[in-house]
């Protein structure tokens, strides 16, 4: 009888170079698929590895693109950020992999999908119930049976010794990483002891930011609706949205921007410590956040931030890209963003940064006669006394009844 037959989401770390040999282990016949969301790999070494490993086909695939199109430029468009610290960087990886990996495991007749992530994530199988409700999955963190033989890593090391698999996790440096074009993420190991300083050669993204240079980095970023167009450095301009978000990410590397080591809330109810290095998205995130101080209508914007933003950020965390409510603010997002155009001076500097400058050629929000301090053209001061009259209403009813429940607002 012909085995039956998965497709694998395969990094060619320990995980799932474990899960790859007991898959085969278990009679499996395994497409390995690995995504390039511009991870620094050596793509030939990982296809070597699957094959010597036992799968059938290693198939990888560029998605670097549309990653970046479709959900990091959203994710600046709304300033997303969980928990006030994360940027989403592997939430935002997720959608773009599984729909490509469930393409690939029509394309080979795989029966199943599998992938490497803990019990507790759940991102892929959302997304994957959601492009196609006849989807069977093998995750091997939720069988007893694989559980209860690789209860930690020491023993999934073991595991891939006795096999000669190569891995980059040691029993002396046990901490996972994920990384993509966004980010790299650290978690497990040491790590778990949230008191514990992360090591300082763990980070990979970002130089350490007190060896960072001592000469700042200046450049300006472009905006049109929202969406970074230009970025101008060093006498360089870069245009093209991948283009733009690598030249982000280097200028954050080098000066150590974007580092987070923070324990927070998972969607299962469980807390994590997780660190990350976001480079790029931090830069990118902090000039669009300015821009829309200068030409963003501030209810437009409290509406957003208290009901598009948030609720955006948890869709991605929680692996609910491909639902309705996730379209509905997608199409909110681009509305808010209509006139959100203009340029943004920044200056990167040890850990930090920072804006200097902003403007634009569109907006009339700002207008420099109006908030003036030097004169009273376009504005008259005898205006705000019917104004703070009519906003006093219902304070001053607020501030009698409280002086007649006793409760004065000053009391003496």
């Amino acid at each position: 009888m012909a085995s039956k037959r998965v497709c694998l989401a395969y990094s060619g770390g320990l995980d799932t170079s474990v899960i790859l040999a007991w898959l085969i282990e278990q009679g499996y016949t395994v497409v390995a698929f690995l995504a390039d969301v511009g991870q620094n790999e050596d793509y030939d070494a990982v296809k070597a590895k699957a094959e010597k490993i036992g799968a059938e086909r290693m198939i990888i695939q560029n998605l670097q693109q549309e990653l970046v199109d479709e959900l990091v430029w959203p994710a600046v468009q709304c300033n997303a950020v969980y928990e006030d610290a994360y940027m989403l960087g592997t939430s935002l990886a997720r959608p773009v992999i599984a729909r490509a990996m469930m393409k690939v495991a029509k394309q080979y007749n795989c029966e199943f999908l599998s992938h490497g992530c803990t019990g507790k994530g759940v991102r892929f199988e959302l997304a994957w119930r959601a492009l196609d409700q006849t989807t069977k999955t093998i995750i091997p963190w939720r069988l007893p049976e694989f559980c209860e033989r690789f209860a930690g890593r020491e023993a999934l090391l073991d595991f891939a010794e006795s096999k000669g698999v190569p891995v980059t996790s040691t029993k002396a440096k046990p901490y996972s990483m994920d990384a993509n074009l966004i980010h790299c993420s650290y978690e497990a190991g040491l790590l778990e002891q949230p008191d514990l300083e992360a090591p300082a050669d763990m980070w990979t993204m970002t130089v350490d930011p007190m060896k960072a240079p001592d000469e700042p980095t200046r450049f300006t970023v472009h905006f049109d609706k929202g969406i970074p167009i230009k970025l101008e450095v060093g006498g360089n301009t870069i245009t093209g949205s991948l283009e733009i978000f690598k030249a982000a990410n280097e200028i954050g590397r080098v000066n150590g921007v974007g580092r987070v080591d923070i324990v927070e809330s998972r969607f299962i109810g469980l807390k994590s410590r997780g660190c990350y290095d976001t480079p790029g998205l931090t830069i990118l995130r902090t000039a669009h956040r300015d821009l829309e101080g200068l030409v963003m209508d501030s209810k437009v914007r409290s509406i957003r931030d208290q009901m598009v933003t948030s609720n955006w950020t948890a869709c991605l965390y929680n692996g609910m890209y491909f639902s309705p409510e996730r379209e509905f603010l997608h199409n909110s997002i681009v509305f808010s963003q209509r006139h959100v155009k203009g340029k943004v001076n920044m200056v990167a500097y040890k850990g930090n940064a920072y804006v200097v400058g902003r403007s634009s050629e569109t907006s009339n929000l700002y207008s420099e006669t109006e908030s003036s301090m030097d004169t009273l053209e376009g504005f008259s001061p005898m205006d705000t006394s019917g104004f703070i009259a009519i906003q006093a209403i219902r304070l001053e009813k607020y501030g009698a009844r409280k002086i007649q429940d006793g409760e004065p607002l000053a009391p003496v």
